[in-house]
């Protein structure tokens, strides 16, 4: 006897078919049956609701946030039954017990995150990547996790604090490619690097990966060789070229993502030639993705930590500094005139391009500059717009609020770059930056904005690309499609309002310290491995995947 069956669904397979009305029946985890009049210890009605594949996110930073919440929250609301975790490379395994404080710092300057909840967060109860695995089965997941093995992470474990400083040596890039392949042993999915000048760790210093010469590079994705499987995955910085990646896919014969594209207005072509460099890749044969965004890159954020910024050649000097010497810089003529000049120039690729009608003041103790751009106020007190945004929050002890609409802001642009062949729906970043935005409900803003408002996708091929593609680009295997015999990774929800809601500051993090979350709208039902309460831990970590 089957164990429930959803009743009357319109069903969407999550291979692009033509959606048809159907029951659905599961047993032991696993869709058994599709078809008329099933019967089951439990009946779902659907009433006509849609059901599709769970959303596989693909692009997520739930490394810490998991050990010590497994609900991985708010992901599983959201519609998510898989996610991918230790994209860019930055991983907390493998970690020695000497370099935890380095890597919290790391994350709390990379990717957004409260030294105060890393601290008070982590579960170390790991060294090794087949330890952090280990030790993520022991705890049990609300969904399925699959884990990259982090180049950050691998360079910081073999060199030490001398990891963000130099070129490693032979014997060092020896001993990397033997973590890397013993990860991939260990189950990882594959290997995760950043070359992207946005990406700083503690003190201003950049990421580990960052300091990588191209013999290094090789060395380590072909460790995926060595292991006849894996995915390559990279975020790239604008020096990195397309075509050398693509050297790297020919090489390993492995698949290669390239993140992270996004659309900038000033330089509005750029993405696109990305795009069509990883097509015409494909074209002679290699396996490679560009990876995007369905959502407006949106950023709060306060000079505290201005990640916005951090990018700009100009503003290295700051992220070094802290208290008074940081607020003296920030003052300083030379400094701002610095980025002047560097925003005045053409980039293939940064967060801010000094767009400041795009900067808003949403939180000040000056009540009359709230829900106003910084371009604005600058116009109105004759003055220079980087000038007033610095001064504002001099004024306020830094602690002014700023949203800037940074990237993806052009919808034509966006929903060009959704049809793209070459593209891959992709970059939620959840977990990450957690203060300054949360795009987890990525797969819902598809389904909503993009399928039901704006018309760029197909209701049947927008759901292929959140289920069955990136399953079968990352190897896993029995999951992203309605079949029998594949899990029971299921969304129930409703085409007519689906989407994400507005964004909302919860206080639910360790210590009490806030973060941003989304609410999903228009979804009935949520299952993982056929069990619809979460809260019973039923996901899996995967280790094991297609060639």
């Amino acid at each position: 006897m089957n164990d429930f069956v959803i009743r009357g669904a319109k069903i969407l397979d999550g291979l692009g078919s033509e959606p048809f009305q159907a029951d659905l029946a599961v047993a032991d985890g696993k869709i058994s049956q599709i078809g008329e009049s099933l019967s089951g210890n439990e009946i779902v009605a659907a009433d006509g609701l849609a059901l599709m594949p769970g959303i596989i996110d693909n692009h997520t930073h739930y490394d810490a946030q998991i050990t010590w919440d497994p609900m991985v929250s708010p992901s599983p609301a959201l519609g998510v039954t898989t996610a991918i975790i230790g994209n860019c490379g930055f991983t907390i395994a493998p970690c020695r017990p000497a370099d935890r404080e380095l890597v919290m710092k790391n994350l709390t300057q990379v990717e957004g995150m409260s030294l105060e909840v890393l601290r008070q967060g982590i579960r170390w109860e790991f060294e090794t990547v087949r330890e952090y695995f280990d030790m993520l089965e022991r705890r049990g997941c609300a969904i399925n996790i699959a884990g990259f093995v982090g180049h950050s992470s691998v360079r910081t474990y073999v060199m030490g604090e001398d990891a963000p400083l130099r070129a490693a040596t032979a014997d060092e890039v020896a001993r990397m490619r033997a973590i890397v392949v013993e990860g991939m042993r260990a189950g990882a999915v594959g290997f995760a690097t950043s070359t992207s000048p946005a990406h700083n760790g503690h003190g201003g210093l950049p990421m580990p990966s960052r300091l990588a010469d191209e013999a290094e590079l090789r060395a380590l994705v072909g460790a995926l060789q060595d292991a006849g499987r894996g995915v390559f995955m990279l975020t790239k910085g604008g020096h990195t070229k397309v075509s050398f990646l693509e050297v790297l896919a020919a090489q390993t014969a492995r698949p290669v993502v390239v993140a992270a594209l996004l659309h900038n207005s000033t330089n509005p072509r750029a993405v696109f030639a990305d795009l069509d460099a990883i097509a015409q890749a494909n074209a002679r044969g290699r396996k490679m993705v560009g990876a995007i965004s369905c959502c407006p890159l949106s950023m709060d954020f306060t000079l505290h930590s201005p990640y916005t910024f951090e990018g700009l050649q100009a503003w290295q000097p700051a992220l070094r500094l802290q208290g008074p010497a940081y607020a003296a810089k920030l003052k300083e003529k030379s400094f701002r005139d610095a980025v002047r000049a560097e925003l005045a120039q053409p980039a293939h690729f940064r967060l801010f391009n000094g767009q400041w009608d795009q900067v808003e003041v949403v939180q000040a103790a000056d009540k009359a500059c709230e829900q106003r751009s910084i371009g604005e106020l600058a116009r109105a007190a004759g003055g220079d717009p980087l000038d007033c945004m610095l001064d504002l929050a001099l004024r306020e002890n830094l602690d002014t609020v700023f949203n800037a609409m940074l990237l993806n802001a052009d919808e034509q642009a966006v929903a060009e770059m959704l049809r793209h062949p070459a593209s891959l729906v992709s970059l939620s970043d959840a977990g990450a930056h957690l203060t300054f935005f949360n795009d987890a409900g990525f797969g819902l803003h598809l389904l909503g904005h993009w399928v039901r408002e704006r018309a760029a996708l197909t209701l049947p091929e927008a759901v292929r690309r959140l289920t069955s593609t990136p399953a079968q680009l990352f190897g896993i295997r029995g999951r992203g499609i309605l079949k029998s015999g594949y899990a029971a990774d299921l969304m129930l929800f409703d085409p007519k309002a689906v989407g994400r809601g507005a964004k909302q500051r919860v206080f639910d993090l360790p210590g009490g310290h806030p973060r941003l979350t989304t609410p999903a709208r228009g979804v009935h039902g949520v299952w993982v491995n056929g069990i619809r309460d979460l809260k019973s831990l039923p996901g899996r970590v995967l280790r094991e995947f297609a060639a």
